[in-house]
């Protein structure tokens, strides 16, 4: 398996949930790490919880939306740390209405957060990849992508373009030694769900750590092995099949 030890990751959305499990997952796998979100609050909490790892950390304000602001994050990454090895583009949020209440301005931010950024992100990452010929790109979709229910249109059409994009740019990435991963990741015991939905069951959810070191695998394969996409499910996964 191939080390993370001294390789270096942008993980957006990282101040909570998946993405701050995710952040210490691979700081403790020895990755530097910058912890990007849009509170920057959120993120410098997370980054000096992980003071002590084997990885350095540092926090970025990252608005994945904005093109000028994902440009920013890529290039301080860079300019810290010498080169990004690793996207992990995890930013994501819902509406939770019925369709004939999903406003136009709901249905933009959904789409803009989960599909434009991880977009926007990548445009701004893959090419510094390519031109050195390595690094990895790991796009956080979920079952939505895979089944439908009801008050979550916009977020399906979200999830469903993440896992097409993902797809698209693997089967370029591999061409230039650029891996890319959809990691299609169940129910979690998340602020995501939990606050949202407070009457959930917990046994129904896994805890993010697991997606987690499911991101650290995918991360670590063996030079000229890539795995395009991985589904990680709670055992009681609801949704799927």
């Amino acid at each position: 398996m191939t080390s993370l030890q001294g390789k270096n990751a942008l993980v957006t959305g990282g101040g909570s949930g998946l993405g701050a499990e995710t952040c210490r997952v691979l700081a403790a796998a020895g990755a530097n790490v910058v912890v990007a979100d849009i509170d920057r609050e959120s993120a410098a909490r997370l980054a000096a919880t992980l003071a002590d790892c084997p990885g350095k950390a540092e926090a970025t304000e990252l608005d994945v939306r904005d093109a000028a602001s994902a440009e920013a994050a890529v290039t301080a990454t860079e300019e810290r740390f010498g080169s990004l090895d690793m996207l992990i583009n995890n930013a994501g949020v819902d509406r939770t209405v019925p369709f004939d209440e999903l406003s136009v301005d709901d249905w933009d931010l959904v789409l803009d957060v989960n599909l434009r950024g991880a977009f926007v992100m990548s445009r701004s990452a893959f090419p510094r990849m390519k031109e050195r010929g390595s690094g990895h790109i790991v796009n956080i979709v979920s079952t939505a992508a895979r089944r439908a229910w009801a008050n979550a249109a916009a977020y399906h059409a979200s999830k469903w373009g993440l896992l097409g994009l993902s797809h698209s740019l693997h089967v370029e990435g591999r061409e230039v030694g650029v891996g890319v991963t959809a990691l299609i990741a169940g129910g979690m015991r998340t602020p995501f769900i939990m606050d949202r939905f407070p009457d959930t069951d917990p046994g129904l959810l896994q805890e993010p750590h697991n997606v987690a070191e499911a991101i650290r695998f995918v991360l670590t394969q063996p030079p000229g092995t890539v795995i395009p996409e991985l589904m990680v499910l709670p055992m009681r996964e609801t949704s799927w099949p």
